[in-house]
């Protein structure tokens, strides 16, 4: 597990299409430097011998309606051939021992409604059902 660094956006432009967001190279290198300069944002990558086969982005903000400081999972996903490999549950461990070392004590993620695989994994980690998100697109 290490984090990702300028040279790694192929591999994250590769992850982030699996995951349905598609970008260029260059759009996921300039991802990988906002949150490289964002001490609230982390993008830990996971290797498979040679190969980067998974990600997980982590942003912590502080919650008015908790009082306290809370991460927010905002991408995970592991390349389909380490699938069933536990590479998922030891990136979610990775960002929890992360958050728990910077005070937070609660994570959350969102995750696309027709992913019920997705789900079925998170709740196999721990992780329960919470609010539900609506979402406005802000045009031009």
């Amino acid at each position: 597990m290490r984090a990702a660094a300028a040279g790694d956006a192929g591999d994250v432009a590769r992850l982030l299409a699996i995951l349905g967001y598609p970008c260029s190279d260059a759009e996921a290198a300039e991802r990988i430097d906002v949150i490289a300069r964002d001490p609230r944002q982390h993008l830990l990558l996971a290797e498979c011998g040679a190969q980067v086969c998974g990600l997980i982005g982590l942003y912590t903000l502080y919650s008015l309606a908790h009082g306290a400081e809370l991460a927010r999972i905002t991408a995970l996903v592991v390349a389909p051939e380490h699938h069933g490999g536990g590479i998922g549950r030891l990136l979610l461990r990775e960002v929890e021992l992360l958050s728990r070392r910077q005070g937070v004590r609660r994570i959350e993620v969102t995750s696309n409604a027709q992913r019920s695989g997705a789900h079925a994994f998170y709740h196999r980690c721990g992780y329960a059902d919470g609010s539900l998100r609506f979402i406005k697109m802000l045009g031009d």
